[in-house]
């Protein structure tokens, strides 16, 4: 693996009861900045992450620091410093956001002040249901929880889905300013976001990697992200 990558996945193949969802993945993730997958919808890049992280059934190779952890149940990937943020959120409804954000502890001194400067409105929230907060405040709080620790990367799936625009903006405002201490491995259907965040990209088609390579490149080329993507390049997808 290259020193300056973190991540290496290499023949990862995915099922759901059975079912192949992910036919034959492999990329690398530079130890720095953002990168994204895309893809159309169904084409298996929610299914790869899960697949990293060991939540659905895989075969094949990933490392994390050149060391394998496709073998390790999910809670020991977690331990080793692999961040999540889940494309439904997935916060404790009737848990306060302070509870929320408590549960997601693993180390002795969690990075609070660093989450509180990301997300004021979450301070101000703190013992507020978190089941009562606006679908855009619930997602700072899932973002919040992976950031509370100090993770080697992180693994952000549809941070912006469903999402107003102005909340749009703040969560990606958060998402570059943590990838300033931290790698990010993003999974984005927003187009706009991902031309302002990535760096590189990793184009999934059918379970498959289809291409890869800066995301501008994709971007502002209109026939390639037409062709791998199925929009327009001046239109968020």
């Amino acid at each position: 693996m290259s020193a300056e990558a973190i991540l290496e996945v290499a023949g990862l193949r995915c099922s759901i009861g059975g079912q192949q969802v992910v036919e034959d993945v492999g990329f690398t993730v530079p130890a720095t900045g953002i990168t994204a997958i895309l893809g159309r919808n169904g084409v298996g890049k929610t299914s790869t992450l899960r697949g990293i992280l060991g939540l659905i059934h895989r075969k094949g190779e990933v490392r994390l620091a050149g060391e394998r952890i496709d073998g390790l149940a999910t809670h020991r990937i977690v331990q080793r410093g692999v961040g999540y943020v889940p494309e439904d959120r997935e916060v404790f409804s009737k848990l306060t956001v302070a509870e929320n954000l408590a549960l997601a502890e693993r180390q002795r001194n969690p990075r609070r002040e660093f989450v509180d400067a990301l997300f004021p409105d979450l301070v101000a929230r703190r013992d507020q249901q978190a089941g009562t907060l606006s679908g855009g405040q619930q997602q700072m709080v899932s973002v919040a929880r992976a950031l509370l620790n100090d993770n080697r990367i992180l693994l952000v799936d549809e941070p912006t889905k469903g999402l107003a625009p102005k909340i749009v903006g703040e969560v990606a405002d958060a998402l570059q300013e943590a990838s300033k201490t931290v790698p990010i491995l993003l999974v984005e259907q927003n187009l706009e976001v991902v031309r302002r965040l990535a760096g590189d990209a990793i184009v999934i088609g059918g379970g498959r990697v289809v291409h890869t390579g800066p995301a501008l490149d994709i971007l502002d080329d209109d026939d390639l992200t037409r062709r791998l993507l199925g929009v327009h390049a001046e239109v968020t997808q």
